[in-house]
């Protein structure tokens, strides 16, 4: 089913919730009151691993202080969501999804939110979404090798393309699902502008990698790429900011490129049918909370998406962080909304360009 998406400028306008007024009239971000769920369950499902365990790590002030039954479950599930929606037997109450699917899915399996009952005002602009609010950060940037750039190192994106100024080996996403942001960052570097870049030219985007195609390397995985980035294969990398990071704790000389980095979220979301909404969405509003967030930072290496978060990391871990107001600057946000209307075209595009490699 196509949907009628819209733009990005519009999006800024018509999806941000958070303000100042939110936070003054209704709830505080981490506020519940005493008891006020007491009785309640609740489930909570997400990706698994050190990052849920961090999440329910981080929600453990909201259960005691609610006195709601916390369950977790997952990993999130498309295929279930849909059938327990199809069903009328809903069974899931919070869900941490991926950047997409709350978009593609938004009022049919996952609810437009009520913004009265959650304090987005701490979100940096242009995350919330109707049916979504951000669970933590992380970005898509571009990482180089400091050993062999040394004084004269990339500064944005036109270098990762430019291999006569910047000789040597670039590696690139090259899994079988696209994402935008390799058009757009790619459209930047052909010289068209955040404002005129909609609706897009995918073969002049896919173009600028052909162009580079010598040196260029594909990664499937983050795996993949945080060994790509360990072994020193590619003096260049376009990499998820955890994986580089864990790269450099295990001893790589990579520094990254900030300018343009692409924001990327898990985002939470109440399926459609849930036996409670207030308190789903009272948990969400809990997840966002400073304290939650710093709890979740600390113990996930993720970046917050509270503005005022202060977590208790070690240095080289704030240095890769997203959240100060240096970095949220410096951020570039893909426009989710057009490429999932236009997925299929891009994917066809995609398709063409992994095969051709």
């Amino acid at each position: 089913m196509k949907i009628d998406f819209l733009t990005r400028s519009a999006l800024a306008v018509a999806l941000i919730s958070g303000g100042a007024a939110l936070a003054q009239d209704g709830p505080v971000a981490g506020d519940v009151a005493e008891g006020s769920l007491e009785g309640e369950t609740l489930t909570f499902v997400s990706y698994g691993g050190i990052y849920q365990d961090g999440q329910t790590a981080s929600l453990q002030p909201f259960v005691e202080k609610s006195g709601v039954e916390l369950y977790s479950d997952g990993p999130t599930s498309l295929a279930k969501l849909q059938a327990q929606v199809e069903a009328g037997n809903v069974m899931w109450d919070v869900v941490d999804t991926g950047d997409f699917l709350p978009y593609v899915h938004c009022g049919t399996l996952f609810q437009k939110l009520d913004f009265s009952k959650i304090d987005t005002s701490n979100i940096p602009e242009g995350q919330v979404g109707e049916c979504s609010v951000p669970a933590m950060n992380y970005g898509v940037l571009l990482v180089y090798n400091a050993d062999k750039y040394g004084d004269n190192p990339p500064t944005g994106w036109a270098d990762f393309f430019d291999t006569e100024k910047f000789p040597g080996t670039r590696a690139m996403p090259g899994y079988a699902e696209p994402n935008g942001y390799i058009v757009e960052v790619a459209l930047l570097n052909a010289g068209v502008t955040k404002e005129d870049m909609f609706p897009t030219d995918v073969d002049l985007a896919l173009d600028q990698y052909r162009a580079i195609r010598d040196n260029l390397i594909l990664w499937q995985t983050g795996a993949e790429s945080q060994q790509i980035i360990e072994a020193g294969e590619a003096d260049m990398v376009i990499a998820w900011s955890g994986r580089a990071l864990a790269a450099v704790k295990n001893g790589a000389n990579y520094e990254p490129v900030w300018n343009d980095w692409v924001v990327v979220m898990d985002q939470l979301t109440i399926p459609v049918g849930v036996k409670n909404p207030d308190a789903a969405h009272a948990l969400i509003n809990a997840a966002i909370g400073k304290q939650a967030q710093e709890t979740l930072t600390e113990q996930t290496s993720y970046s917050p998406i509270h503005m005022g978060a202060e977590p208790q990391v070690d240095e080289l871990t704030a240095k890769w962080l997203t959240n100060s107001p240096e970095r949220i600057a410096q951020g570039y946000l893909q426009n989710v909304p057009y490429w999932v209307e236009n997925y299929e075209a891009l994917s066809e595009k995609w398709a063409e360009f992994i095969a051709g490699y």
